[in-house]
């Protein structure tokens, strides 16, 4: 049985012809095999079709490709640590950390809890202590953050909640841009009062 941490197949394996050797770690097309191949084509997991907000949101929020990259995958826990030097960390199980990043996107099925510093935010799942966000978050439909938030600026899906200590930091969304400002804009959310926000775009 191979094992396969955050990746989904679209197709049943191939039983082995003779000569193969099973694929090992998961690794697709990692088999060797005695009788020449044809190149693996690397697999992409399909993506379920964005609604026509989440298609503006996600053209309008720009992810950096390449660096280094961590995946949790699904059903996967880790706790007690100190991600640092991880340019996206990606959160699809649970992880209860401290981190220091660019980006972090949190699956619709992932948690995480503890205290993030960092660039660019997305969340499907759940966020549940201190946020700092330099530039954007975005709170998708399903996504759930709670805490002490800080961010330079918000987009927030219809159906998404932010809740707790939540401030708008415009010094520190311009200081991250390169330029300065004076002051920023504080909100405060309660379970009993529901907050009043400015939603910079």
């Amino acid at each position: 049985m191979a094992l396969h941490f955050g990746k989904r197949e679209t197709e049943l394996p191939k039983p082995l012809t003779q000569g193969q050797t099973p694929q090992r770690y998961g690794a697709v097309g990692s088999g060797v095999s005695t009788q020449p191949q044809a190149p693996a084509q690397p697999q992409t997991p399909a993506a379920p079709a964005p609604v026509a907000s989440s298609a503006s949101m996600a053209s309008s929020t720009v992810v950096p490709e390449g660096g280094s990259k961590l995946t949790v995958g699904p059903n996967i826990k880790l706790k007690g640590v100190e991600i640092t030097d991880c340019d996206t960390l990606v959160v699809e199980g649970l992880v209860e950390a401290t981190m220091d990043s660019r980006v972090i996107q949190i699956a619709e099925q992932g948690a995480f809890k503890g205290s993030a510093e960092i660039d660019i935010a997305e969340i499907r799942g759940v966020f549940d202590g201190n946020l700092t966000v330099r530039q954007k978050l975005v709170i998708y439909a399903t996504g759930k953050v709670t805490g002490k938030i800080r961010y330079g600026k918000v987009v927030i899906e219809e159906g998404g909640q932010l809740s707790g200590d939540i401030e708008c930091s415009v010094a520190s969304a311009a200081k991250a841009s390169g330029g300065s400002a004076s002051a920023g804009t504080t909100t405060s959310a309660s379970a009993s009062k529901p907050a009043s926000m400015q939603l910079a775009a």
